[in-house]
């Protein structure tokens, strides 16, 4: 039988830093994706993908704010649902395009997908995912006092504006998931880290204002469907410690144990690689495989020759 993976791609893989945030640029960078994505549908793989979407999903906010006198403005969790479609799209079409190519049998569909979290995490209070462009530190402090943004310095790169990031505690749909995945179909879902949605007291399904972190809902959409791997395509092609120092060390593979050490140091930055470490090590307790590689390396690190294996036996 086919082994199952799931692909967890970030928002920087559809939007690069400071790069034109257009329809025809994002679809340029979804098409190398779903180059290297066909990849691994090669080696045999059932496939979920899910994406990030921080840069997307504030440049729709963006657009509510400068629009807000004409056209009423929608809720983050509605925004969410936009980007979910609209990088969907882009990565339904691209992914058929190269199976078709490939001359591969198998077809792809996007799962519009929503994500229970409870509403009184403590997230709702501190918010840290970034979303949206990058601004200078003058443009981000004028923004603060401008708009009432929460800003932060974002691994280097830049400011960017925060909104509350969830945990998330159940995936829907995941019956339908599997079903569609044993039809031969890879599967887009959990776009942006799914729409953030809760139970109210008649037990009916509610949005919430939020953006989940991808990797923590690839890792519940992993456990969930019950995959073989899950696997974090990221810029940087392995996890590292003193990251950007003269003593950084790369590692081939890590345990779980020694993975969470280093967590629990503060190597890995809230914003960027701790969310990643986090989900990998939450997946690997299982006894199975995550892995934290380039997007360019996909296919070779899960052939052991790439990326970084967090597992509980490294």
């Amino acid at each position: 039988m086919a082994k199952r993976v799931v692909i967890a791609v970030g928002g920087n893989a559809i939007l690069q830093p400071h790069q034109a945030p257009t329809f025809e640029a994002q679809l340029r960078n979804v098409q190398v994706t779903a180059a290297q994505i066909a990849k691994v549908e090669a080696m045999d793989y059932e496939i979920v993908l899910t994406h990030g979407n921080g840069p997307q999903v504030g440049n729709v906010l963006q657009q509510n704010d400068i629009a807000k006198d004409v056209v009423p403005p929608f809720p983050l969790d509605a925004c969410n649902s936009e980007t979910q479609g609209s990088i969907g799209y882009m990565l339904e079409q691209s992914l058929k395009n190269t199976l078709n190519r490939q001359k591969s049998s198998a077809n792809v569909v996007t799962f519009l997908t929503q994500v229970e979290v409870d509403p009184a995490d403590p997230a709702f209070k501190k918010p840290t995912k970034p979303v949206g462009v990058f601004y200078s530190e003058e443009e981000a402090k004028k923004l603060q006092v401008d708009k009432g943004w929460d800003m932060v310095e974002d691994a280097g790169r830049g400011w960017r504006r925060v909104v509350p990031s969830p945990s998330p505690l159940r995936i829907h749909g995941v019956d339908a998931i599997v079903h569609l995945l044993e039809q031969n179909m890879m599967v887009v879902a959990g776009g942006g880290g799914g729409i953030p949605v809760y139970q109210n007291s008649q037990g009916e399904i509610e949005g919430l204002e939020a953006v989940i972190d991808k990797d923590r809902t690839g890792c519940k959409l992993a456990q969930q469907v019950d995959a073989d791997v899950f696997m974090i395509l990221t810029d940087v092609s392995n996890v590292c410690v003193n990251y950007g120092t003269p003593d950084q060390k790369a590692f081939k593979s890590i345990s779980v144990d020694e993975a969470q050490q280093y967590l629990d140091e503060g190597q890995f930055a809230a914003g960027s690689m701790g969310p990643k470490v986090e989900s990998a090590i939450a997946f690997a307790k299982s006894g199975k495989t995550a892995i934290i590689c380039a997007l360019d390396e996909a296919d070779l690190a899960l052939r052991g020759k790439a990326g970084t294996q967090i597992s509980v036996y490294n």
